[in-house]
C-alpha cells in the first residue's frame, strides 16, 4: 500500500486511516521468540482461568480440532525461532499445531486425541499473542468527540488570544494547537493488527452502546461543556501537553460513569477477543487535549 494513498475507511461521516498490517519480521532468525515465557510453572496469569476464545470440535477420526483465529502478525511468535515455541507446545500438550506459512493469513489449527489437550494448547497460544499485544504501542484508540459548533468556535478564540499574548515565547506557535475538528476525550488504546480485530472491536463499542451508555443516560441528553485548563506538571515552564476542563451540565457524574462502563466493558472483553485495551485516566474532566509541544514542527 502506498503510504501517501493509504486505505481509508468512512464511518458515520467520519475518515479514517487503515494502519497497514505488518508482518515483515521473521520469528525463526529471531532468538527472543525461542521461549514464549508462559509455561504453566512461571505464568502470572495461570492458563486455566483464561476464557476459551474458540470452539473445539471433533473430527471423522475421533480427533478434536480447534481454530483460533489470530493476526498473522503474531505467526512468528507461536512458531519461535527455527520452530522452538511450536515444537514445545506440542511436546507439552500432546497436540499436532498447524501455522499458515509467512505472508498468508488463516487460522491456526490445533490438532489432538483429547479435548483437555487441545483446549490447553489453545490457551497457551491466547496467552503468547495476548502477552505479544501488551508489548505493543497502541494502534487505536476509544474517544468521546468534542466537535460541537460552541466548543470548537471557543477553541479557536482560545488559540487566537494565545497566540496574539505568547507572541513573543519560546516555543509558542499555531502548530502546538490540537485540530478543532479532532477535538476529544480519550478514554483507553487498543491494539488493533487486521479486519477480523476492527470487527471485534466495532461489536463491542456497539455492545457498550446498548449495555451501557442507553440505559445510563435513559435517552436524554447529556450535556458536556468545557471551561479552564488543566496539565500535568508540578513546573508550568516544562509543561508539554494543556488539557481542557469537562464537566456535565447538570453538575453529575455521567459523563464519568459513561467512561468507566466503556472502559471496563473493552477490558473484561480481552480474554475473549485477544485484543489489548490500555486502560486510559479514570478523571476524564483531564482528557481533552488543547496543545501539545509534541506536535511542534521542526
Amino acid at each position: 500500500m502506498d503510504i501517501l494513498k493509504p486505505d481509508l475507511m468512512w464511518i458515520e461521516g467520519r475518515c479514517y486511516r487503515l494502519n497497514i498490517e505488518d508482518s515483515s519480521f521473521r520469528g525463526e532468525e529471531d532468538e527472543q521468540f525461542a521461549d514464549d515465557g508462559f509455561a504453566e510453572g512461571n505464568s502470572d496469569c495461570p492458563v486455566e482461568e483464561l476464557g476459551e476464545s474458540f470452539e473445539i470440535e471433533t473430527t471423522e477420526d475421533g480427533r478434536y480440532r480447534a481454530s483460533l483465529l489470530i493476526p498473522r502478525y503474531y505467526f512468528a511468535r507461536v512458531v519461535g525461532s527455527k520452530g522452538a515455541v511450536r515444537r514445545r507446545l506440542e511436546n507439552e500438550t500432546k497436540t499436532q499445531i498447524h501455522v499458515p506459512r509467512q505472508g498468508q493469513d488463516g487460522c491456526i489449527v490445533i490438532i489432538g486425541s483429547t479435548k483437555s489437550m487441545v483446549s490447553a494448547a489453545g490457551r497457551r497460544i491466547n496467552l503468547i499473542v495476548m502477552s505479544a499485544r501488551q508489548k505493543q504501542q497502541f494502534t487505536h484508540f476509544l474517544s468521546i468527540p468534542m466537535v460541537g459548533d460552541s466548543i470548537k468556535k471557543r477553541f479557536m478564540i482560545f488559540k487566537e488570544e494565545v497566540l496574539d499574548i505568547c507572541k513573543n515565547s519560546h516555543g509558542i506557535d499555531a502548530s502546538i494547537f490540537q485540530v478543532p475538528e479532532k477535538l476529544h476525550l480519550t478514554l483507553g488504546t487498543l491494539v488493533i493488527m487486521d479486519t477480523n480485530d476492527r470487527e471485534k472491536a466495532a461489536r463491542t463499542l456497539a455492545e457498550c452502546k446498548e449495555s451501557i451508555i442507553t440505559p445510563l443516560l435513559k435517552n436524554r441528553a447529556l450535556v458536556v461543556c468545557m471551561a479552564g485548563v488543566e496539565y500535568m506538571n508540578d513546573d508550568p515552564a516544562e509543561v508539554d501537553v494543556l488539557y481542557g476542563k469537562v464537566h456535565v451540565k447538570d453538575g453529575s457524574r455521567m459523563l464519568q460513569e459513561v467512561a468507566d462502563g466503556v472502559i471496563d466493558h473493552f477490558c473484561s472483553k480481552v480474554m475473549t477477543l485477544n485484543l489489548k485495551c490500555q486502560e486510559g485516566s479514570r478523571n476524564i474532566e483531564r482528557h481533552l487535549m488543547l496543545q501539545t509541544s509534541l506536535r511542534k514542527e521542526d
